[in-house]
């Protein structure tokens, strides 16, 4: 929307006149005069709107004109109507149609227009001629060309500052201090730049650069300011989709960018501001006056406080009313208060002043009221808890440890009665409505989850093992030989024995597996013959897979920890300061922690704990622990699972076995050695499967 002051109402702006004439004359000098026929006709091309009065008017009036849906308003002080019809239809040229709209001290006359443009009052007799200007062609808005304010100044002064700053909703501010509120600003358009001269000014030699302002993230880039003539040019060079605002308090002029987002289902577009649209040109006007043009723009109640006064130099563009009202109310250091459709202004220390008086006359009642008692019986949460929420001592309910607001007046009190689950509180009536909303939100059923953790270790093992038995027996003559060799393998010695068979390399099984080795036996010597010799070549290749498989699963209620354990303590022997030990026990356990919390759309937030210790060798101050932990957060939907950790170790052993030196021996040494490979290979991963747990299911 758009409101432009006529040409006879400009003449008259910086005069004290503008919207004081009305206060100046009586009302009885007007109370006889009445608005008797409204007309519309064409006169030389344009359309022209005719008022008869019952008087003539000693002043004309004021209005505005609004830009959409275009029409233009006009203020008659003390003047009634006593039309037959309050609205006129003409439908003509750019005219649609006139409404009167009688107040309690003056009647206001609306034209409807079918474009919006500008006119021209003048008086003839008794009758109020309004002349509308041609309509402009319908141009797009980047090629609209405006005058923002027209020169009052007569010489040439430098400007004191520019500046740009960065608005709500990465909007974009180019502020510029005016040497004064007379100079002439100039707004329009130029492709996708905004070009902004400032009449009758020049630019300090300071002031004579460029702006790059692309790392503010606005739809603004560069801010050029150059000298052309007897005027200043700010070249604002922007991207994207954007529309702009400006508006001018005292001697401030400020450019505003926005960017334009289009919403389709949104009435009203523009960032935060979403009142309709207007224009104002005001020059050194009086604060009551302002706001009384924005009231009736509004149709809102506005209460002025008394001590609202003084003057102001105003120029808005295409600015929504209730950025407008801001300006001004920023202009002016006023504050606001709204209620349904009154709006109560009133400078900020008296807005605070008014509102401590009322809340102190609040307190004062508060501690003079009688007290009440309530009892609540509470069914899933513990009175208890609720005790100390209402005494500021931390809420069991809320999770939360910290809350040290006390919800009880000074002269309130809160009784648990733990054996029926039942709070009492006394306090005034206005916190006992208070707690009983408290506790009907607080006081419900728990959702739980079910949540069931698989930890799989997955093992591959390989092993391979090479080994030679070699034996000599001998027999002779007296029935005895000597022997080489021994029993069990691990050691060498020389005996004499009876037809006895040794083997001094026994290839033995791999490790402690329970895999036996293939082996093949070969005598050299027949067994007749008084002395033989045995040989005995074994060798193994083993595979080998296994999964251990552990499957804790645990219900809790939302937001509350749970943990399932299970494992041993092991005891350690600590010594103190003074020389005594003591034993202390450290956990080797399987342990899960975690802490679900239901989101809003059914998905499960878990912090998750998990623990896998084994026991490992033996040392000397006791037994090795070998750990597995996992701690995450993770978002999982309801019934979903998720796979975390990923443990992977690899253990690679080569071991050699031979006869202390027989095996050292070149070549020959291989048929006293025994070689074991082995390669293990271990991976630990967890699934964890959050399932909520309804209110009606059953858990099995």
């Amino acid at each position: 929307m758009q409101t432009i002051l006529n040409q006879n109402f400009r003449r008259l702006a910086g005069k004290t006149v503008l919207f004081t004439a009305s206060a100046v004359l009586s009302v009885a000098a007007y109370a006889q005069n009445a608005i008797e026929n409204i007309s519309g006709f064409v006169q030389g091309g344009s359309e022209v709107v005719r008022i008869d009065l019952s008087e003539p008017l000693p002043v004309l009036p004021t209005g505005f004109v609004v830009q959409s849906p275009p029409r233009i308003a006009l203020d008659l002080p003390g003047v009634t109507s006593k039309v037959s019809r309050q609205v006129q239809d003409f439908n003509r040229g750019n005219l649609r149609s006139a409404q009167v709209v009688q107040g309690s001290e003056r009647s206001r006359v609306v034209i409807n227009l079918k474009q919006a443009t500008t006119y021209r009052a003048d008086m003839s007799g008794k009758s109020l001629l309004i002349t509308l200007a041609p309509a402009p062609l319908p141009t797009t808005s980047n090629a609209e060309q405006r005058v923002f304010a027209e020169n009052r100044s007569t010489n040439v002064l430098p400007l004191r500052g520019i500046d740009f700053r960065r608005g709500e909703d990465n909007s974009g501010r180019v502020v510029v201090q005016l040497p004064n509120s007379q100079v002439g600003v100039d707004i329009k358009p130029q492709g996708q730049n905004l070009v902004v001269d400032l009449l009758k000014s020049s630019l300090p030699a300071a002031l004579q650069k460029r702006f790059d302002v692309t790392d503010f993230g606005t739809p603004v880039q560069r801010v050029t300011a150059a000298q052309t003539g007897d005027r200043v040019r700010l070249t604002i060079a922007a991207r994207g989709e954007w529309e702009h605002s400006a508006y001018q308090s005292d001697d401030q002029l400020v450019v505003e960018l926005h960017p334009l987002r289009v919403d389709p289902n949104k009435l009203t577009q523009g960032p935060g501001y979403r009142g309709e649209k207007l224009s104002l040109n005001f020059q050194n006007v009086e604060i009551r006056a302002l706001l009384q043009v924005i009231a009736d723009f509004t149709n809102f109640n506005i209460i002025t406080s008394d001590s609202v006064n003084g003057n102001l130099t105003l120029r808005l563009k295409d600015v929504p009313w209730d950025q407008a009202l801001d300006v001004v109310l920023q202009a002016k250091g006023l504050g606001m208060r709204k209620s349904g459709n009154v709006i109560w202004i009133a400078p900020k220390d008296e807005m605070a002043a008014r509102e401590k008086q009322d809340l102190e006359a609040r307190a004062a009642v508060t501690g003079l009221e009688p007290l009440r008692t309530q009892s609540y019986q509470l069914n899933y949460a513990k009175a208890v808890d609720f005790v100390k929420s209402l005494n500021g001592e931390g809420s069991g309910q809320s999770g939360s440890n910290n809350n040290n607001v006390k919800m009880l007046s000074a002269r309130g009190s809160a009784i648990a009665e733990s054996r029926t689950n039942m709070l009492f509180v006394t306090d005034v009536p206005s916190v006992l409505e208070q707690v009983s909303a408290m506790i009907a939100k607080l006081d419900i059923p728990v959702r739980q989850v079910m949540i069931e953790a698989r930890m799989v270790e997955a093992t591959d093992t390989w092993g391979q093992s090479l080994g030679v038995r070699l034996g000599i027996s001998g027999v002779n003559a007296g029935g005895r030989g000597a022997q080489i060799g021994s029993v069990d393998g691990d050691t060498i010695r020389l005996g004499f024995g009876d037809n006895t068979t040794m083997y001094s390399l026994p290839a033995p099984t791999l490790g402690n597996s329970d895999f036996n080795p293939a082996a093949l036996a070969v005598s050299i010597f027949s067994s007749g013959a008084a002395r033989f010799l045995n040989l005995e070549i074994s060798a193994l290749e083993a595979d080998g897979n296994g999964k251990i498989i552990s499957s804790p699963r645990v219900v809790t209620a939302d937001q509350t920890k749970a943990i399932i354990e299970q494992g041993l303590n092991l005891p350690y022997l600590v010594a103190s300061s003074s020389g005594a030990t003591a034993v202390q026990f450290q956990k080797a356990t399987l342990k899960l922690e975690v802490t679900p919390q239901i989101t809003p759309e059914g998905s499960v937030i878990m912090d998750v704990d998990i623990t896998n210790d084994q026991i490992d060798r033996a040392t000397i101050a006791g037994y090795a622990i070998n750990t597995k932990h996992i701690q995450t957060n993770v978002l999982v939907e309801n019934g979903g699972t998720v796979v975390i950790g990923g443990i992977y170790t690899v253990n690679e052993s080569k071991n050699v076995s031979k006869v202390p030196l027989l095996g050292d021996i070149p070549l020959i040494g291989n048929l006293f050695k025994n070689r074991t490979k082995e390669t293990s290979k271990r991976e630990m991963l967890v699934f964890l499967t959050p399932k909520i747990v309804s209110e009606r299911a059953a858990i099995r």
